[in-house]
């Protein structure tokens, strides 16, 4: 905030900070990236420059805190109306952690992750990991996350035939119609989507501006998210390839087994496997050609209780080439990858029991710290797919926090894991779903970085629409909340290396938790309480462009849960996970996304740039990102009225006097891209904001006399 848009019941600090006898602290600036620390990824023993910023001639010393010692940065050039005060610091091998002191006369504040301070608070402060990179290419992409069953059909001779197999007591079923929304209880439902559906799909996503896609698991299982793997080894040929089709149908009598018949032919047979696994390649060979990237979700928690190390199912039992699995003989070789809690009597294998995830028993928890066989296997499948001839380029993390009996292992699982797969591939991405704190893994040597749920998807969907992310329940104290908005964000964003927030993984929805234009109604429930239509009632479309503009700004990488660019909606899973509407897409919806993406790609700030809150209020985020000596603002008025609004602009670099054109406005009725012009004066724009508007805003060239 400047001098001129200070409050008026603050006339004596207005005039005191006009004539400089107060320090400008909405001036002091530092946040870690490649403009205030060069290089912006050092390696250890490296010499890096440190710089801050502050207002122009306001201040008159600038220190560098250390642990206990403090050191004098020197004021080392003027930019507009800013001074930058810099200092050479060598590196060694490990973290660096700093913040800053600044005086003015008696005055002195310090500076942290979280920003200004009366105090020095040691928990917010910057930190430097000699050596941590993250790849250049996840920096601010694209990202895409695709939900296979549900996305498109391509081949449908792959497809899951109706009772080939029983799951969980039932039969898994064909569904014949796309369109048909999802049951409440759908995890042995299946569509038909699959990999060739992907292929025939990538003209559009290319199309859409994506640059990578993360898959929901691809490994063999019989349910449709597969969450609960069968064989890391191989593409499941249901998304792949049916080459042999042999077999029966489930035999009479067969229904205490849950696999059975036509099953196992088709997703055991060699030939099968091979074909999806080289179905499988030729995808991301091709994605590559594109320019595009690929992420796969990495399930090492837990697997299938159908898995042969299991084998609770008895399919693997009979068929010789198999050993005996871990629930059918007590000798079993994968006894120790398995946690079991009974006695071992004559009663075996009947009523053993087994740590499951949260209890699941088709989810058994692997018992990491009693089998290095078991680590070392895990350790290859991570190899693996990121080498040729898959070439993978990352690893998502299904609940890694969870891997393991102790926090000790889990530690050391994911150091191990993060140094063999960097080391087959060195440009590979690893990123983890997390809830909560991440701190503790994201010190350089294991996570890259995480889904953003803390830093990004709950902060904007509180301010924004008062819902929580699975539409349980509605805050009227957080809707528009901006206080706890900028706090959430700094806060969590702080627990983040400035490599991982650049590589963060920003959704507004994905197949856990409800569509976020479902969360716009402020519909309180579920399918089972409320019925899949009502999760469509009473939506807004503006509020979600609001989201749109607002993760396509941010710092991260955006990433679109697929069919949100085309108005699905969705109560929380199973209901978030409906079809794509294939010829019924939201096409205004569509080629918003494909504006904001395109504005996101072709602005430099916004792939690795700063951000900065310029002003804050209820219903009300005014922010800019800058990088060098370009600049981007994003204004937001969630409010239901109209409303004037004075943005000071020259906190993000923007020159105080001149123009700025408008890239993109979004507002009740619709968006446009029309070309229009602000006036600058004295650092700041006055903009008339329509009920649940966003605007993207950048300067025009000072003209030239």
């Amino acid at each position: 905030m400047t001098a001129s848009a200070l409050p008026a019941v603050l006339p004596d600090y207005v005039s005191t900070l006009e004539r400089g006898l107060i320090m400008n602290r909405e001036a002091l600036f530092c946040d870690g990236t490649q403009d205030y620390v060069i290089p912006a990824e050092p390696k250890a023993n490296e010499k890096v420059i440190l710089r801050f910023r502050t207002a122009h001639n306001d201040v008159e010393e600038v220190h560098l805190l250390v642990g206990n010692r403090s050191y004098s940065m020197w004021r080392t050039r003027s930019a507009g109306e800013f001074d930058f005060y810099e200092i050479d610091w060598k590196l060694g091998e490990e973290p660096l952690r700093y913040s800053f002191e600044i005086k003015k006369g008696e005055q002195i504040c310090y500076f942290n992750r979280c920003g200004v301070s009366d105090h020095r608070e040691d928990y917010y402060a910057f930190v430097i990991v000699p050596g941590f990179s993250t790849p250049e290419w996840a920096k601010g992409a694209v990202m895409y996350q695709i939900f296979v069953d549900r996305f498109y059909n391509g081949d449908p001779t792959n497809d899951v035939e109706d009772r080939e197999y029983l799951y969980i007591g039932a039969p898994a079923a064909k569904i014949q119609d796309w369109d048909q929304l999802p049951a409440p209880m759908d995890i042995r439902n299946f569509y038909g989507g699959d990999l060739q559906g992907v292929m025939d799909k990538l003209d559009y996503l290319q199309d859409l501006g994506v640059e990578v896609i993360y898959f929901n698991p691809l490994f063999v299982s019989p349910s449709n998210h597969k969450y609960d793997i069968q064989d890391y080894d191989y593409i499941d040929p249901h998304y792949g390839r049916i080459v042999e089709d042999g077999g029966e149908p489930l035999p009479e009598g067969a229904q205490d087994n849950i696999h059975a018949g036509k099953y196992q032919k088709r997703t055991g047979d060699i030939r099968n496997l091979e074909a999806s696994n080289e179905l499988f390649a030729r995808l991301v060979e091709e994605m590559h050609r594109r320019g595009m990237r690929v992420i796969l979700d990495g399930v090492f928690n837990h697997c299938g209780s159908f898995n042969k190390w299991m084998d609770r199912e008895r399919i693997y039992e009979p068929q010789p080439d198999y050993p005996k699995g871990a629930y059918v003989s007590a000798d079993s070789p994968y006894r120790k990858y398995f946690h079991f809690h009974d006695g071992r009597d004559e009663a075996w294998p009947y009523n053993a029991s087994y740590d499951g995830w949260w209890g699941h028993d088709t989810l058994p928890k692997l018992a990491y710290e009693d089998s290095l066989e078991l680590e070392q296997y895990i350790m290859d499948i991570g190899k693996k797919w990121v080498s040729p001839p898959y070439n993978v380029d990352g690893w998502r993390l299904d609940v890694a926090a969870d891997l393991g009996c102790s926090n000790e292992y889990n530690h050391m699982f994911w150091k191990r894991f993060r140094k063999e797969v960097k080391e087959a591939n060195p440009d590979a991405l690893i990123l983890a779903e997390h809830y909560g704190d991440p701190v503790d893994w994201l010190q350089g040597d294991e996570w890259d970085s995480v889904m953003n749920y803390d830093a990004f998807m709950e902060p904007l969907t509180w301010f924004l629409t008062g819902m929580e992310k699975h539409s349980d329940e509605r805050r009227t104290d957080l809707w528009g909340n901006s206080d706890n908005f900028v706090g959430a964000m700094r806060h969590f964003m702080a627990s983040m290396l400035t490599p991982s927030l650049q590589v963060a993984m920003n959704e507004l929805s994905n197949h856990d938790h409800s569509r976020f234009l479902t969360r716009t109604n402020h519909i309180v429930g579920r399918i089972d309480s409320k019925g899949s239509k009502a999760a469509e009632e009473g939506v807004n479309k503006a509020v979600m462009r609001e989201a749109v503009v607002v993760q396509m700004t941010w710092v991260g990488a955006p990433t679109i849960y697929y069919g949100d660019e085309a108005g699905l909606c969705g109560f929380t899973d199973p209901d978030s996970r409906r079809t794509f509407p294939w010829g019924q897409e939201d096409l205004e919806l569509l080629e918003f996304h494909k504006e904001m993406i395109r504005i996101h790609k072709e602005e430099k700030p916004l792939r690795k740039g700063s951000v900065k809150m310029l002003c804050a209020g209820q219903n009300l985020l005014a922010y800019g990102r800058f990088q060098g000596e370009e600049q981007i603002v994003v204004v937001v008025n969630n409010s239901k009225e109209l409303r004037e609004v004075v943005v000071p602009v020259w906190l993000a670099g923007v020159p105080k006097k001149g123009r700025m054109k408008r890239l993109i406005y979004s507002y009740e009725q619709g968006y446009t891209t029309d070309y229009d012009e602000y006036i600058v004066e004295h650092g700041e724009i006055v903009l008339n904001m329509g009920r649940h508007s966003a605007i993207v805003l950048k300067p025009l060239p000072a003209a030239v006399d």
